[in-house]
């Protein structure tokens, strides 16, 4: 009987050829911030009430191990509506509501301050972009089955 001992070495090798190890830190540094819900359909009838333009809204979660900075990141659609961050603060593992209408941001909810809804009803793109321009996130949905897509 032959022994399998090298050819399992020859396959854990081969598994691990081109993978990058990284150390414990860097390692539980990693995550990222990105787009994790986009409601784009408001409960009910499309009224243009200040309620029911806060009832589409986008969640953007940071999985990151540490705070980050949004201020001057934007989050726009594919018609090119933008929503640009002021002085904010994503805390590590936390997520936070942008939702189209008026009123009173808090640590938790932004708000647009838009008089018209943004998100289409049935298809759309969400893109978020760092301050620099570079693209963080991107999510599509295509479909009036539902009233959200989870990113």
């Amino acid at each position: 009987m032959r022994s399998s001992r090298p050819l399992a070495a020859a396959v854990v090798a081969t598994a691990f050829a081109g993978a990058v190890l990284l150390p414990a830190q860097a390692q539980a540094a990693s995550g990222s911030v990105h787009l994790y819900k986009i409601y784009y359909d408001s409960p009910g009838k499309d009224t243009g009430s200040n309620a029911s333009l806060n009832g589409e809204y986008v969640q953007i979660k940071n999985t990151t191990s540490k705070g980050v900075s949004l201020k001057g990141w934007v989050l726009s659609d594919a018609s090119n509506h933008k929503y640009t961050f002021g002085t904010y603060t994503l805390g590590k593992g936390k997520t936070v509501t942008i939702r189209t209408g008026t009123g009173k941001n808090t640590a938790t909810t932004l708000y647009q301050n838009r008089g018209a809804y943004v998100w289409n009803n049935d298809k759309d793109t969400a893109t978020l972009k760092k301050s620099n321009g570079t693209k963080a996130d991107s999510c599509s949905y295509n479909s009036t089955k539902v009233d959200y897509k989870m990113c």
